[in-house]
């Protein structure tokens, strides 16, 4: 019966938890283009990435003056860092863009200092 496939479907869309079906909806755009997973990336990886930044914040009045943002690709987290920008136009929270750069570690937290970067046009999301 098609009824019941799309009775589960729908219960199973309406009770699942909303981080995880956008975990899901990033990780398929992400295989889609190509990119590497993060979960799959280790230190000093040279990665090319595909997700979404979920938080952006300016570090201005400390020693290490920057840009910060924390990108998911629907497998890991990754922070990105631009040393010495005090703001970067179209950096902002819940914008879809790829990433390209060499993978570090501080405190076991996965990072890319000055990556290079590429917006995703709002028109495509």
């Amino acid at each position: 019966m098609p009824t019941t496939g799309y009775l589960k479907r729908l219960t199973r869309r309406l009770t699942e938890d909303l981080g995880d079906a956008d975990a899901v909806e990033i990780a398929e755009e992400s295989r889609a283009t190509g990119a590497q997973r993060a979960a799959e990336c280790c230190r000093g990886d040279e990665v090319t990435m595909h997700g979404e930044l979920r938080s952006v914040e300016t570090c201005s009045r400390t020693a290490k003056a920057g840009v910060k943002a924390e990108f998911f690709d629907g497998s890991d987290t990754v922070v990105l860092k631009w040393l010495g920008r005090n703001r970067i136009p179209g950096i902002e929270p819940g914008r879809k863009m790829t990433v390209r750069g060499r993978l570090a570690e501080h405190d076991g937290t996965k990072i890319i200092y000055n990556p290079y970067y590429e917006l995703q046009s709002p028109d495509d999301e």
